[in-house]
C-alpha cells in the first residue's frame, strides 16, 4: 500500500509543479523521458524507460519493473520578432521595433512506473508534460490595431501575451502478442490552461467580444488514446509504429471570442515509425519519422489572410483566424554508445518541416513556434545494479521566418526562437 501511495503522490507533485513552456516541435515536446531525449526524442523501436509509452505503448512490456522520475529546465532563451515601421498606408500591424518575450526558465517534470502483470503482460502509469507555449511582451503590442469607430474593439493594453500548458497522465497496457512481438494501447486523460493579455483590439473582429482577452485562466480536460506496436527483427534490428489520437479537449470557455469553433483547441493526432539497427553490441542507431497533423485543428490551421468576407471568418467561428500553423514532418536520427557497465552515451539530431509561410508570420508573434533543428546529447551512469541516474541536453538552434503581416499591407518583419533544455532522471529497477 505504502509502495502505491508514493506514486499517487509523485502524480500529484507532477501536476502542482508543471509550469508552462514553449516545447520544440511547434509546440509539442522533442521527445518524453530523459534518456530518449538524449537522442534528441528518437526510439519508437528502442523503448528503456517507463516514459516509452508516450511515444510507444508497446515497449512498456519490456522495459520491465520500474519507475523513472525526473524533471527539466526548459529555456526559450530568445523568442520575439521584429517589425518594420513601413506599413502603407495606415499604421503598422504590430508595434514597430525589436521585441524578446519575458519569461526565460521552466521547471517540467515527469514521472513513470511500469509493472509486469505476467510473464507476456505488464501495466503502467506515464504523467508529464504534452506541450506549451509563453510570450509576454512588456508593450501593447496591438496598440495601433485599435479601431475606435468599432465599439467592440478597445486599446491594447500591456502586457502582451499567452500563456498555454498541458499535462498529460497515460495508464499503459502492453502484451507480446506473438514472439518477439509487442502490442500496447494507452488511454490519455489531459488537462490544459490558457490565459490570454493585450488582445482586446482583436475584439473588433470576434463572433463574441467579450471573450478574446484579459479573462484570466480558463482550464480544460481532455481524453484520447495511443496505439504501438514493437517487433524484433532479429539480433539486430527492431522496428516500432506508433499513433496518438486527436486529444478531444473541452473548449476554453473564457475564449470563446478567440478560437475558431468557439473556444475549441483540441490536440494534433501524430504518428511515429522507426527502427533501431545495432552495428555492434555495443553501438546503436535509431531512425524514427514523426508526423504532427497540426492541419486538422482550425484554432491552429486556419489562415489569418485577409480579406475577411464577413462574421464566418471572425475570431470564434468555425472558420476564424487562426495561426496558419501546417503539418510538421520530423526526421530524428539517434546513437547510443554502451561504453562499458556502468557508462551509456547518446546523441541526436532532428530536422522538422517549417510550421507556417512568411505570409503568416506577424500573427504569430505570439506563438513564433519557428523551430526547425534540434542537437542533443546524453547519458546514462549506472551506479547500482538497480539504479541509474540520466541525463540530457538539448540545444534547439535559432531560427527565423521573415514575412509580412496579413493585415496591414506593406508591414514587414520576422520571428524567431532558438532554446535550450537540461534534463535530469532518476531510473530505478526491481
Amino acid at each position: 500500500m505504502q509502495k502505491y501511495t508514493g506514486i499517487v503522490a509523485c502524480l500529484l507533485l507532477a501536476g502542482s509543479f508543471t509550469q508552462s513552456a514553449f516545447a520544440t516541435n511547434g509546440y509539442s515536446p522533442t521527445g518524453f523521458g530523459t534518456i530518449n531525449k538524449g537522442m534528441v526524442g528518437a526510439g519508437v523501436a528502442l523503448p528503456q524507460d517507463s516514459m516509452a509509452a508516450a511515444t510507444n505503448p508497446a515497449g512498456m512490456a519490456v522495459v520491465g519493473h520500474r519507475w523513472d522520475a525526473g524533471a527539466a529546465l526548459f529555456s526559450p532563451s530568445k523568442r520575439g520578432y521584429t517589425a518594420d515601421d513601413n506599413a502603407s498606408p495606415g499604421a503598422p500591424f504590430v508595434t514597430a521595433g525589436d521585441y524578446i518575450s519575458e519569461n526565460d526558465l521552466f521547471l517540467i517534470p515527469h514521472f513513470g512506473w511500469n509493472r509486469p502483470l505476467t510473464e507476456s503482460s505488464t501495466l503502467g502509469v506515464s504523467v508529464g508534460g504534452n506541450g506549451g507555449m509563453n510570450t509576454e511582451y512588456d508593450s501593447a503590442v496591438f496598440a495601433n490595431f485599435y479601431n475606435p469607430a468599432n465599439p467592440n474593439s478597445s486599446p491594447a493594453t500591456s502586457p502582451t501575451g499567452v500563456n498555454f500548458e498541458q499535462l498529460f497522465v497515460g495508464v499503459t497496457y502492453a502484451l507480446e502478442v506473438a514472439q518477439n512481438n509487442w502490442f500496447g494501447v494507452m488511454p490519455i486523460i489531459a488537462v490544459q490552461r490558457f490565459e490570454a493579455t493585450g488582445l482586446e483590439p482583436f475584439a473588433g473582429l470576434s463572433t463574441n467580444p467579450a471573450k478574446v482577452s484579459n479573462n484570466g485562466v480558463d482550464t480544460a480536460w481532455g481524453y484520447g488514446v495511443r496505439l504501438g506496436w514493437l517487433g524484433k527483427m532479429n539480433q539486430q534490428l527492431s522496428l516500432g509504429v506508433s499513433y496518438q489520437s486527436r486529444l478531444y479537449m473541452g473548449k476554453f470557455d473564457k475564449y470563446a471570442g478567440l478560437f475558431a469553433e468557439q473556444g475549441d483547441f483540441d490536440t494534433p493526432s501524430t504518428w511515429v515509425v522507426g527502427l533501431v539497427y545495432g552495428i555492434s553490441p555495443q553501438v546503436s542507431l535509431v531512425l524514427d519519422y514523426q508526423r504532427i497533423n497540426y492541419g486538422e485543428i482550425n484554432s491552429l490551421a486556419n489562415s489569418n489572410a485577409l480579406p475577411l468576407t464577413g462574421p464566418s471568418d471572425f475570431l470564434g467561428a468555425d472558420g476564424g483566424l487562426g495561426f496558419g500553423w501546417q503539418d510538421m514532418d520530423i526526421i530524428k536520427l539517434g546513437v547510443q554508445w554502451a561504453f562499458d557497465d556502468r557508462l551509456t552515451l547518446r546523441a541526436g539530431y532532428s530536422h522538422a518541416s517549417a510550421l507556417f509561410k512568411g505570409t503568416q508570420a506577424l500573427f504569430n508573434v505570439l506563438a513564433p513556434a519557428t523551430i526547425r533543428n534540434h542537437l542533443s546529447l546524453g547519458s546514462s551512469y549506472q551506479y547500482s545494479q538497480q539504479s541509474a541516474f540520466n541525463l540530457a541536453f538539448t540545444l534547439a538552434l535559432n531560427e527565423e521566418i521573415d514575412g509580412s503581416s496579413p493585415f496591414t499591407a506593406g508591414q514587414t518583419g520576422s520571428v524567431q526562437m532558438e532554446q535550450w533544455e537540461l534534463e535530469i532522471n532518476w531510473s530505478h529497477r526491481f
